[in-house]
């Protein structure tokens, strides 16, 4: 077994192979279905299901969004009715850019609906997410920083203690206009 974050990185590859496998096949999807669904390829499918390659944060949530199903679902295992989430047993998912941190607040399992997460962007960056899974909205308050949030062609300037809330199944891009990182909280609610 790796040592350190490797051990943790390798639990959570073998826990979205699991669950990737066992969401396709209660969809009964191919992966060829899954790919045409997701935007994400056959091949890397196939080789994330077989444990033959580690998938970035862009390419867990385009899975999620093919499937239907919320991103904790993805990458958590079920668990009691009620479940505590401790923050020093979370794991921080980070952009592949490395400017966008997500930190799960809830836990992973807990409901299919709802998922809050802690996001950090550093300075003077911008973080573009694709689509959610129709009829999924967001809900996004600034704990310090600024946010210039975009959805679609529109653009909203927020600042500390100000929240947007917006259908989370179009494009949208979360920006730091400010010289010092920006924390926000993000509430996803799924369509039921």
């Amino acid at each position: 077994m790796p040592p350190g974050d490797d051990a943790g990185a390798a639990e959570l590859a073998g826990r979205v192979a699991a669950n990737l496998r066992e969401r396709r096949r209660q969809r009964e999807l191919s992966l060829d279905d899954l790919a045409t669904a997701s935007g994400v390829s056959r091949a890397a499918l196939s080789q994330i299901e077989t444990l033959k390659s580690n998938p970035s944060l862009g390419v867990l949530w385009k899975i999620a969004v093919g499937l239907g199903v919320p991103f904790g679902e993805l990458i958590g295992e079920a668990g009691p009715s009620v479940n505590v989430l401790r923050r020093a047993d979370t794991r921080a998912l980070r952009s592949a850019d490395g400017k966008m941190e997500s930190r799960p607040l809830t836990p992973a399992g807990s409901t299919r609906w709802i998922e809050a997460y802690e996001l950090k962007l550093a300075a003077r960056s911008s973080h573009t997410s694709e689509a959610h899974a129709p009829g999924t909205f967001e809900l996004v308050v600034v704990l310090s920083g600024l946010l210039r949030m975009h959805v679609d062609a529109d653009r909203y300037e927020l600042g500390p203690g100000d929240s947007v809330a917006f259908p989370a199944d179009r494009r949208h891009t979360y920006e730091n206009p400010a010289g010092n990182e920006a924390r926000y909280h993000d509430l996803i609610v799924y369509p039921r």
